[in-house]
């Protein structure tokens, strides 16, 4: 049976109940197959463990995965049931070897290599679901959204679980149901980066472990020497591998890419905002050059849309030189009721009213001053709730729901990380940048070419349908 075939059947016996109705229960059998999905990882180790575990809870199958660092295995070999599956530490072999088995891949690699699996995925015809931020760049981006919509029988969904959250809903209908006016300004702010950022590229060099696959690790970025765990470094670990590099500009993409996919989601929810008009640094604590900087704050504004008229961005993360954290100033609304902000969210300001909420995920979002929620009362229901981020995700992939059900698919999650990733832009190239509506960059075409970094050879998709 081919790939798509099998991926049909499954979908109509979960409609119809009945494997026999359509005729394919005599070949399943023969051929070993079942209504169970086929699941692969690219990584099982680190925040790849909530998929895998999500995936075993959901009945899934995994049948071969990779994974650079062989220590992590056990995340998927442990399982009862999985212990048969196929490792590898690279990805392209899963692909090659197996790609006419997979259903599902889930991609929960460092930044840098999220694009290339994704898009193979993809384009072979299999579901996928790729941690946040989506990609490394804008333009890596840009393509997964375009191959999204070239191949209408793929589910998606990008890993910014707090999408699923009510949270943000309720801001929503808030929102529309006019407590805060029209929308003039977003403060949002996170107590990231608590990995190294700010610094210079490491001195010293040690010898590759057994157990990694350095040169697997790598993938797509410009090859470089391994470094080890360092008496410079915090609780023993090295400047890359398996945590820092999210500050490396090389690898990840910093505060503002490991957060904004959650703090700043209900902006792009609520707003549907399209690319930014400008994006600009007020502050960054230093240039960036091989870590993103220790601190900073970016504004951005926004065009009107219809009757929606324009409005701006704030994004606040790390400390200033001081050591003092970078968030806005404490509104006069919670002072007079004692009040002071989280260490991570957001506060939308209107022309009638504030509203803020608390922690990564838009939790308890509340009008502020707080007695004003008593006289406004809950808003009207608006929006339906999730049944859970990883469920959407595979009841969309089993056909018992639409594709679109999975709610953070790569139509809304691909503009939504260019977008984010091109205050990042603006930060490397430390400079104001003004965008088309397209999020080309207007006012320096030079910058344009940042956008895009050529894959290093032989590390780019083994098939691209855009």
């Amino acid at each position: 049976m081919s790939k798509l075939s099998r991926r049909q059947f499954i979908k109509h016996s979960a409609v119809v109940g009945v494997a026999g109705s359509i005729g394919f229960s005599s070949i399943i059998r023969a051929r070993g197959l079942n209504e169970k999905l086929q699941v692969g990882f690219v990584a099982t180790g680190g925040r790849a463990g909530a998929h895998t575990g999500a995936s075993y809870q959901a009945g899934l199958q995994c049948i071969a995965f990779a994974e650079v660092d062989r220590t992590r295995w056990g995340g998927v070999l442990q399982k009862e049931g999985w212990a048969g599956a196929t490792g590898y530490t690279d990805w392209r072999k899963l692909f090659k070897n197996h790609g006419n088995e997979l259903d599902v891949v889930f991609v929960a690699t460092p930044d840098h290599s999220h694009f290339a699996p994704s898009m193979t995925a993809i384009s072979m015809g299999i579901h996928c679901y790729t941690e946040k931020p989506l990609t490394w760049s804008v333009r890596e981006a840009q393509l997964l959204t375009k191959a999204y919509a070239r191949n209408p029988n793929v589910v998606t969904q990008m890993g910014n679980q707090g999408h699923a959250d009510s949270g943000w809903r309720r801001a929503y209908e808030y929102v529309k149901a006019g407590a805060l006016g029209e929308i003039q300004e977003f403060h949002s702010w996170t107590n990231r980066p608590v990995w190294p950022q700010g610094g210079k590229r490491p001195d010293w060099i040690s010898p590759v472990p057994e157990h990694l696959d350095w040169e697997a690790w790598i993938g797509a970025a410009p090859m470089r020497p391994y470094a080890g765990p360092h008496e410079t470094i915090p609780k023993g670990l090295g400047p890359y591998h398996s945590f820092n590099w999210r500050g490396v500009v090389d690898f990840g993409c910093g505060a503002l890419g490991d957060m904004a996919c959650h703090i700043t989601d209900g902006i792009y929810a609520i707003m549907e905002p399209g690319y930014a008009a400008t994006a600009e640094p007020v502050v960054m604590t230093d240039p960036v050059i091989e870590q993103w900087p220790r601190g900073m704050v970016f504004k951005c504004t926004y065009r009107a849309r219809g009757a929606r008229p324009g409005f701006t961005t704030y994004w606040y993360e790390g400390k200033d030189k001081d050591g003092k954290p970078f968030m806005p100033d404490i509104s006069e609304e919670l002072v007079a009721e004692g009040r002071t902000l989280p260490t991570n969210g957001n506060l939308i300001i209107g022309t009638k009213g504030k509203l803020l909420s608390s922690g990564v995920y838009w939790e308890s979002p509340a009008l502020i001053p707080y007695s004003m929620n008593k006289e406004f009362g809950r808003p009207k229901e608006l929006l339906e709730r999730s049944p859970g981020h990883h469920t959407e995700f595979f009841m969309a992939c089993r056909g018992e729901k639409p594709r679109d059900y999975s709610k953070s698919n790569f139509s809304y999650s691909g503009p939504m990380t260019a977008s984010m990733q091109l205050i990042n832009l603006s930060a490397r190239a430390g400079k104001k940048l003004e965008l088309n509506e397209d999020g080309k960059i207007v006012n320096d075409l030079k910058t344009n070419e940042m956008t895009w970094r050529e894959p290093r050879k032989d590390w780019g998709p083994l098939e691209m349908k855009i």
